[in-house]
């Protein structure tokens, strides 16, 4: 019986530790990657230098006189000033009429303003919808996406509606991303800690260290036997 039992147990940690030695690589490997890297230079942050223009805002004058407003947002596009409404009407401050969002050339002046002169603009393009695996996923769309020239393989992100610089993306964030994705187990929105297949790896390795520990003092009890 005793000799059965430790078959059994010795079989079930085997096949407990081929299940979940994958994922457990990727568990070390995302954790020291995470352990030796500065969360600033993930964010993009070296690569920014935020704008110090200041620009003078003349009275306004809203031609939609019926127009209520309970929020407002200063932008700044090709050095003149815009008004960013109810999170919806972007207005002239100079005159009050009506801007229909950002064109190409003003998303990558925008861009080109945030992001430091060491990088040019290699390309752009206007995105209308991402899938949930895209680094821009979460963002107001649309938006234009501006790729700059280098290594980095930089890219920002200006909204479309309104002119808003977003966020950078490069080389090192997307990699942190993927190993976030397989740290999380969350292989849709990378952000999940409570999803089933975490908690299910995480009770299959407790019971793999179990039955590493039970074997040990099974095995070690049996030695002790021997010599005597």
């Amino acid at each position: 019986m005793r000799k059965n039992n430790q078959y059994y147990l010795r079989k079930a940690h085997r096949w407990l530790g081929v299940t979940i030695g994958i994922q457990f690589i990727f568990w070390t490997v995302s954790g020291i990657y995470f352990s030796w890297t500065d969360i600033d230079e993930i964010h993009g942050d070296h690569f920014i230098d935020p704008p110090k223009k200041m620009v003078s805002i003349p009275s306004l004058n809203i031609a939609d006189s019926t127009l209520k407003i309970s929020e407002m947002a200063l932008r700044i596009i090709e050095d003149h000033p815009y008004l960013w409404v109810n999170d919806s009407i972007l207005l002239d401050a100079a005159t009050g009429d009506v801007k229909q969002g950002v064109t190409q050339q003003e998303a990558e002046q925008i861009a080109q303003t945030y992001v430091k002169d060491d990088f040019r603009i290699k390309s752009s393009m206007l995105i209308t919808d991402v899938n949930e695996h895209h680094e821009y996923r979460g963002k107001p769309l649309p938006a234009w996406a501006i790729h700059f020239d280098g290594d980095e393989a930089l890219t920002a992100y200006v909204v479309q509606k309104d002119g808003s610089f977003q966020r950078v993306r490069h080389r090192a964030w997307r990699w942190f991303d993927f190993l976030w994705m397989t740290h999380t187990m969350d292989y849709e929105a990378r952000d999940d800690f409570n999803n089933l297949l975490l908690r299910a790896f995480s009770l299959f390795g407790l019971l793999t260290v179990a039955s590493g520990f039970v074997l040990f003092f099974i095995t070690t009890k049996k030695k002790r036997k021997k010599k005597k």
